[in-house]
């Protein structure tokens, strides 16, 4: 989730600074503007560990790893971002202090009203930017949505899942996830 820019162009080195200071709140940094991430809903957390969990178990034994939202994405120089989920085959390769992930297989956000649009272009064209990024998941915490954003070599394919019986098939991590286990425990309020 995100909010509106602190109103000032700040340089990367005073991001880092930032940051480094403020433990308890994280930043994203576009452009020179930085934007605080706010606090989920209790689907948007409870998606977010249905997810987890279960390509934690299903990628056991291979040589991908999952990290959490703590684990900031370097972009580009002048962009980081905080997947609420991400995946690394093979190595991590980490810039500064092990903080920032440069060569993350796929992204994870769970939407929500204030980052739908977003999460859906700007970290679309974000993450498909990145040469070792192959998965960008968008999951919807508001119905069963989930759509799956698949790297190929003539670009990048959009498959949208709506039905709980669906299964996405995550070729770049060797594994699927059901939506049923996406959704597990999950209850939508119907206005």
């Amino acid at each position: 989730m995100i909010a509106k820019p602190v109103p000032a162009t700040l340089t990367i080195e005073e991001y880092f600074a930032i940051e480094a200071v403020e433990n308890d709140r994280r930043y994203e940094y576009i452009d020179g503007e930085i934007f605080a991430m706010t606090g989920g809903t209790n689907n948007h957390s409870l998606i977010k560990l249905n997810v987890s969990g279960n390509l934690y178990r299903r990628l056991a034994g291979s040589n991908c790893s999952l990290r959490d939202s703590d684990m900031r994405v370097k972009i580009s120089d002048s962009r980081y971002v905080y997947p609420d989920l991400s995946a690394v085959c093979g190595a991590p390769l980490l810039e500064d202090n092990s903080t920032t992930l440069l060569n993350p297989v796929m992204a994870v956000e769970v939407t929500s009203p204030t980052s739908h649009y977003y999460d859906r272009a700007d970290k679309l064209g974000f993450y498909s930017s990145v040469p070792s990024m192959r998965v960008y998941l968008i999951i919807d915490q508001h119905q069963v949505e989930v759509e799956l954003h698949t790297g190929t070599e003539k670009g990048w394919l959009r498959q949208i899942y709506s039905n709980i019986d669906d299964v996405l098939v995550l070729d770049a991590l060797g594994c699927s996830l059901p939506l049923v286990e996406v959704y597990r425990n999950i209850v939508f309020n119907r206005s």
